[in-house]
């Protein structure tokens, strides 16, 4: 029974790099907007089937596909931002009220989806030809999941970077702590904003891509990344970009070992457990925000 032990520990590491792509970009946008965007799940979709739909429709080059479906659901989020969210934050709108946008957005975009690619479950792996698959310490893991790992890490520490020693990140950090202190002291929020959902949307289609290459894409897939995102991100520490990533790898180890002896219908039940756990004793999440 021990044997797989190492097997739930490789699927809690490849569940946890997504999620925490998810959550990186998710805190990211809350960090500096201070409301939960849930059009942010359906973005990831976007990501996903615009792979689909420029390596198997138009015939493009797998990876150039995947680069191309990155900007272009970074360039959904800006645009999002740009029309429907920065107007309705001049004309003070509350959070209740974005939060509804965002879930018209949500909806809208879903409905699209399903109507340009119908709601027929579909895989990308084929795309890449052949999926190699390696052992490790006696779990199996597949060479899709490897660039999957790899990458969410490489992103992770680029983001850390940026927001650390960059001058967009030190005016990212300064419109998190507070937006009309930044103003004053002469940051263009606006701006920066719009960079803030670029950014953490080109993240969310990386999410995307990884989901669809790792099991497949349907129109319905963002919720449920949007869930697993948020559950991580209060976990971790709402508005903390670090404690997401923590929250989101806690809450796969907790997903995968929580289906050891149960059937795997349980495992957003689960998730829901953690997250009801978190918000009675640990409220603030693992790391609060700096």
């Amino acid at each position: 029974m021990s044997s797989i032990i190492p097997q739930l520990i490789v699927n809690s590491i490849i569940a946890g790099s997504i999620y925490s792509l998810v959550a990186l970009g998710f805190n990211l946008i809350f960090g500096a907007t201070k409301f939960f965007n849930l059009a942010y799940g359906v973005i990831a979709a976007v990501g996903g089937y615009a792979v689909y739909f420029l390596s198997k429709q138009l015939d493009l080059d797998v990876y150039l596909s995947i680069l191309i479906a990155i900007l272009f659901a970074g360039f959904i989020g800006w645009l999002s931002e740009k029309l429907i969210y920065a107007p309705m934050r001049r004309r003070k709108a509350s959070g209740l009220i974005l939060l509804i946008a965002s879930l018209g957005l949500f909806t809208a975009l879903q409905a699209v989806i399903a109507i340009l690619f119908t709601s027929q479950f579909k895989t990308l792996s084929n795309n890449i030809g052949r999926v190699e698959t390696f052992e490790i310490f006696g779990g199996i893991i597949t060479s899709v999941q490897v660039i999957i790992l790899v990458a969410s890490i490489l992103i992770m520490v680029a983001l850390g970077l940026l927001i650390k020693y960059t001058k967009l990140g030190k005016a990212i950090k300064a419109i998190s702590d507070d937006e009309e202190v930044a103003k004053i002291v002469g940051i263009n929020t606006k701006k920066i904003i719009g960079r803030i959902f670029f950014i953490g949307s080109a993240i969310a289609g990386v999410a995307g891509v990884a989901v669809g290459f790792d099991t497949g894409i349907e129109p319905t897939m963002g919720m449920s990344l949007l869930l697993k995102g948020v559950i991580a991100s209060i976990v971790g520490g709402i508005g903390n970009v670090y404690g997401g990533v923590l929250g989101a790898f806690l809450l796969g180890f907790v997903e995968n070992f929580g289906i050891w002896k149960i059937s795997g219908e349980w495992k957003d039940a689960i998730a829901f457990g953690l997250l009801i756990i978190f918000l009675i004793f640990r409220p603030g999440g693992i790391l609060k925000v700096k």
